[in-house]
C-alpha cells in the first residue's frame, strides 16, 4: 500500500562513497558524523567474512578500468608513484601532447634509433646472462647470430620493444607528472603495431593515453565565498512536535486495541482496511486500476492521518465494520510517485475490522515503562524533548551540508575522466550490493550476475547524472580546501587512521594504511570546508 507519504528530510548525495576507493568493502568508522564519512558500517551490514572479498572480486572484471583519485594536493601522482622510475637514456625522445575530451591526454612518443639500440645490446646483454646454449659456458659471450639463432629473433625483438616501453615511459610521462591519475595509464599502439615498427627501421614510435586531475572552473570565480542558500527542513524533525509525537507513540504502545462493536470510525481508533483504486475517466474504457494504490488488510491508525494521501483521512470517518465506501481523491503534484502525480483516482474502501485503543492513564507511575530511569512524566518529557534537539540539531546541519553541496556543483564546471567516473560509479554500485547482501544473503549465482559488467555497465548509463553530480561535488570541495588554504590538526589525522586500521583489524579485513591515511585525509578535508563554507555563507531555512 502506497498511500504514506515520506517525511524525512531529502538527500542529495553527498561525498560519503567516494571515501572507499580499493578498499571498497571495507569501511571506514569515525567517532563524529559527517556528510563526507562513509555511513555503511560492518557493525549495521552484519557481512559474512568473505563476502566483502567476492564483492570485490567479481567487480574488477573488465571492461572497467580501476584507478585511485585524489583532490588533494597529492590527487594527480608523479612518475614514481605511478611505479615508474626513470633511466638515462643516450638520447633524447620526442613527445607530443594532445589534448583529448573529458581531460584525457595523449602523448604521441618518437624513440629515437639510438636509444633503441641501447635497448637491443642490453637485451642482448641480457639473453647471454641466462641463455644455456650448448658449447658455451653459462655467463660467457656468444657470438650474436648464434645467440639469435638459439633463442629467436622474434623473441628478442619482443624483449627489445619491451626494453624500449619500460625505460622511455617515464620520460614521455614528465609532462604529465603532477596532473597524472593514478593506475589510468595505458599505452594505445598494439604490440604488434610496435614490433612491425621496429623491426622495419630500428625505431619506434607509440602512444600513451592517460587522464589528467580535471580543472575545476567556477561560474562565477570564487563563486563559493558569498553562497545564499536555502535550506528546506522537515516539520517532522522540529524538536518539540517530534518528541510529543514520541510520547504518544510509547503511550499508545502501553496500551491494548480492542474491537469497536456499536459505533462508526473516529479520531484514535485503527480500522483495518481493504482498499483498491482506479483512474477517473469520462471514457470507461480508458478506466485503470491502480495497483500502487491497492492494498489488503491495511492498518490505517487515524492518528496518522497526515501522514497519508490528503482527503483519505476524511474521507473514511464515520465508515463502520463490514462498509464499503467509495470517493474520488487526487493525487498531490508533490507525490513521492512521479507517475500517480496529478491522477484523479476512485477509491474503494471496505472496513473488515474497527478497533479502539484502551490507554492507561498517562502520569508518573507510567514513566519507567516510558523510558526506563526515569521516574516522573516530567522527566520522559524533559529527556525526549533533548534527545529530539540533538536528532534535530544534526539532521539541520546534514540537510544544510546538503544544501551546499548541491549549490557547489551548480557553479563549477568540469570535464570528468571516464576512468574516474567509472570508479565513483562502482563504488556506488557496490555500496548497493552491500546494502541487498545486509537485506538477503546473497549466493555465489546470485553475486554473479548483479556484479556481472553488463549489470555494472547498466547502472553506470542509469546513473551518469547521479554519478557525475557526486564527482563535481568531490572535486569542487577539494578545490576551496586547496584554495582557501585550509588545515586540520595533525593529531586529528592520527586519532582517525588509528581508528579506521583499529575498526579493519576487528573486522579480520586487509588494509593499506597509506590508502587509509588519504581517505581520512579527504574525510577531514571535506569537514573543513563544509565548515568554512557554513561560516560564509548567507543560510536561510523554511520548514515544509
Amino acid at each position: 500500500m502506497e498511500l504514506c507519504i515520506t517525511t524525512s528530510s531529502s538527500q542529495v548525495l553527498t561525498l560519503n562513497n567516494r571515501l572507499i576507493k580499493n578498499s571498497l568493502f571495507a569501511p571506514l568508522k569515525s567517532s563524529n558524523s559527517h556528510p563526507r564519512r562513509n555511513q555503511t558500517s560492518f557493525n549495521s551490514l552484519k557481512l559474512s567474512p568473505s563476502f566483502s572479498r567476492q564483492i570485490h572480486s567479481h567487480l574488477q572484471q573488465p571492461p572497467l578500468h580501476r584507478h585511485t583519485w585524489r583532490l588533494s594536493a597529492s590527487s594527480a601522482s608523479s612518475s614514481t608513484a605511478l611505479g615508474l622510475d626513470k633511466d638515462r637514456l643516450p638520447a633524447d625522445i620526442s613527445v607530443t601532447e594532445t589534448e583529448e575530451p573529458n581531460s584525457r591526454v595523449r602523448l604521441s612518443v618518437e624513440v629515437p634509433e639510438a636509444v633503441c639500440e641501447d635497448c637491443y645490446k642490453r637485451v642482448i646483454n641480457e639473453f647471454m646472462k641466462q641463455a644455456k646454449i650448448p658449447g658455451f659456458r653459462p655467463g660467457k659471450a656468444v657470438p650474436e647470430s648464434i645467440l639469435l639463432s638459439y633463442v629467436g629473433k622474434q623473441n628478442v625483438q619482443k624483449a627489445t620493444v619491451e626494453s624500449i616501453l619500460k625505460r622511455t615511459l617515464p620520460h614521455a610521462m614528465s609532462s604529465v607528472t603532477g596532473r597524472a591519475l593514478r593506475d589510468s595509464v595505458r599505452i594505445a599502439t598494439k604490440f604488434s603495431e610496435m614490433e612491425k615498427n621496429y623491426s622495419s627501421r630500428n625505431s619506434l614510435s607509440f602512444d600513451v593515453i592517460v587522464d589528467v586531475a580535471p580543472e575545476v572552473k567556477w561560474i562565477p570565480e570564487d563563486g563559493y565565498k558569498n553562497l545564499k542558500i536555502v535550506v528546506e527542513i522537515d516539520n517532522d524533525i522540529d524538536a518539540q512536535s517530534a518528541s510529543e509525537q514520541e510520547l504518544k507513540r510509547r503511550h499508545k504502545s502501553l496500551g491494548s486495541l480492542k474491537i469497536v462493536t456499536d459505533r462508526v470510525l473516529q479520531i484514535g481508533d485503527v480500522a483495518v482496511l481493504d482498499i483498491s483504486a482506479t483512474t477517473i475517466a469520462e471514457d470507461e474504457s480508458n478506466v485503470q486500476k491502480i495497483p500502487d494504490a491497492e492494498s489488503k488488510g491495511f492498518h490505517f491508525d487515524t492518528e496518522d492521518g497526515d501522514r497519508v494521501l490528503p482527503g483519505f483521512l476524511n474521507s473514511v470517518i464515520g465508515i463502520q465494520r463490514g462498509e464499503t465506501k467509495s470517493f474520488p481523491l487526487t493525487f498531490p503534484e508533490s507525490w513521492k510517485q512521479e507517475h500517480l502525480r496529478g491522477v484523479h483516482a476512485q477509491f474503494t474502501v471496505e472496513c473488515k475490522e474497527l478497533f479502539y485503543r484502551d490507554l492507561p492513564e498517562l502520569n508518573d507511575s507510567l514513566a519507567d515503562k516510558l523510558l526506563p530511569g526515569c521516574t516522573t512524566l516530567e522527566q520522559v518529557k524533559e529527556t525526549l524533548l533533548q534527545k529530539c534537539h540533538e536528532v534535530e540539531q544534526t539532521a539541520r546541519e546534514q540537510a544544510t551540508d546538503n544544501a551546499i553541496l548541491d549549490q557547489l556543483r551548480k557553479m563549477v564546471e568540469i570535464d570528468i575522466p571516464q576512468s574516474l567516473f567509472e570508479e565513483q560509479g562502482r563504488q556506488f554500485y557496490g555500496a548497493q550490493l552491500l546494502q541487498v547482501q545486509a537485506n538477503m544473503k546473497l549466493n555465489e549465482e546470485q553475486l554473479a550476475i548483479l556484479s556481472s559488467p553488463k549489470a555494472v555497465n547498466e547502472y553506470l548509463e542509469n546513473q551518469r547524472e547521479n554519478i557525475t553530480n557526486a564527482i563535481k561535488q568531490n572535486l569542487a570541495v577539494g578545490d576551496i580546501f586547496k584554495r582557501e588554504n585550509l588545515q586540520f590538526p595533525t593529531e586529528e589525522l592520527v586519532k582517525e587512521v588509528e581508528n579506521s586500521v583499529a575498526e579493519f583489524k576487528r573486522h579480520k579485513q586487509e588494509y593499506d594504511e597509506d590508502r587509509v591515511k588519504e581517505q581520512v585525509q579527504e574525510i577531514l578535508e571535506g569537514a573543513k570546508v563544509l565548515e568554512w563554507l557554513r561560516e560564509q555563507a548567507e543560510i536561510q531555512y523554511i520548514t515544509r
